[in-house]
C-alpha cells in the first residue's frame, strides 16, 4: 500500500483526498491519501512515524515552516522559498513546489495585453510562487498585507490609481474559503473595471465572494480549482518518476 497525504492545519475545505483516492482507483493502484491535520508543524515527525509515507502535499500554513524537516529541496523550490510537495525516498524527504506550475498553466490563457501589472493580496507560501511565476512572466506586482512591511502596500493604502494601474489581482489569502464564506479581501471593488483580471486561489467554494464581488464591476474571474488539478498532477507526477 502506497501512503500519500495533505498537511494542513485545518483542512474541511480540501478537494485532494477526493481528487486522489478516484485518481489511485481509476489507474488501480494500490495507494490510500489521507487528510493529515497538524495543531502545529513540530506534530510533523510523530505523523511521520505512523505510516510508510510515499508523499505529501502540503497547504497553509505549513509551506513555509515544513522546509526545516526536509532532507533536499528541489532547485525551484529553494528559489521560491515554499514547499508544497514532498516525495519519499529511502527515508529522505525531498521539497518541490507545484503551485509554480498550477499557477502559470491556469494563468496564462487568461492574460491580455492589457494586464500589465499585478497585486498579489498576501504574503504567505501560496503567494510565493504566484511571485516566482510573474516574475518568469515579467509582469510587476506589488504585494499587499493587512500589516505595513516594506516594499508591501497595506489594504488601507489601495486607491482607485492603484487599482487601475494594477490589471491583475491575485488572492493567495484564506479569506472567503470554506466555511467562512462570507469573508473577503477589503479592497475597493468599486475602482475595477473590465480589462481587470482577478484570480482567487480559492477553490472552495467555486465562487468566493471576491469573486462575486469582482464580477460585479466586470472584472474577468478565475477560482482556484483549475490550479489545484494541475498543481495535483504535477504531484503526482514527481511521487511516481
Amino acid at each position: 500500500m502506497y501512503c500519500f497525504g495533505l498537511i494542513g492545519k485545518h483542512l474541511g475545505h480540501s478537494f485532494s483526498k477526493h481528487y486522489f483516492t478516484e485518481k489511485f482507483k481509476t489507474l488501480q493502484l494500490h495507494a490510500e491519501y489521507d487528510l493529515c491535520q497538524l495543531e502545529s508543524i513540530s506534530d510533523f515527525p510523530i505523523l511521520l512515524s505512523k505510516k510508510d509515507w510515499k508523499g505529501f502535499n502540503v497547504t497553509i500554513p505549513y509551506k513555509e515552516s515544513i522546509i526545516p524537516y526536509l532532507s533536499k529541496i528541489d532547485n525551484q523550490a529553494q528559489r521560491v522559498g515554499a514547499i508544497n510537495t514532498i516525495k519519499i525516498v529511502d527515508n529522505e524527504l525531498i521539497g518541490y513546489n507545484t503551485d509554480i506550475i498550477g499557477f502559470k498553466d491556469t494563468l496564462i490563457p487568461l492574460l491580455e495585453a492589457h494586464h500589465k501589472g499585478a497585486l498579489i493580496l498576501g504574503t504567505g507560501g501560496a503567494s510565493k510562487a504566484v511571485q516566482y511565476v510573474l516574475q518568469e512572466l515579467q509582469i510587476p506586482y506589488t504585494l499587499v498585507s493587512r500589516e505595513c512591511k516594506e516594499n508591501t502596500l497595506s489594504y488601507e493604502e489601495l486607491n482607485e490609481e492603484i487599482i487601475q494601474s494594477h490589471k491583475i489581482i491575485v488572492n493567495t489569502t484564506p479569506l472567503g474559503m470554506h466555511p467562512d464564506v462570507e469573508s473577503y479581501p477589503n479592497i475597493p471593488y468599486h475602482f475595477l473595471t473590465q480589462e481587470h483580471l482577478c484570480y482567487d486561489l480559492v477553490y472552495n467554494p467555486l465562487i468566493t465572494e471576491f469573486m462575486k464581488r469582482s464580477s460585479k464591476y466586470g472584472a474577468l474571474i478565475q477560482n482556484g480549482l483549475p490550479m489545484l488539478i494541475a498543481q495535483a498532477e504535477a504531484a503526482y507526477a514527481i511521487w511516481i518518476k
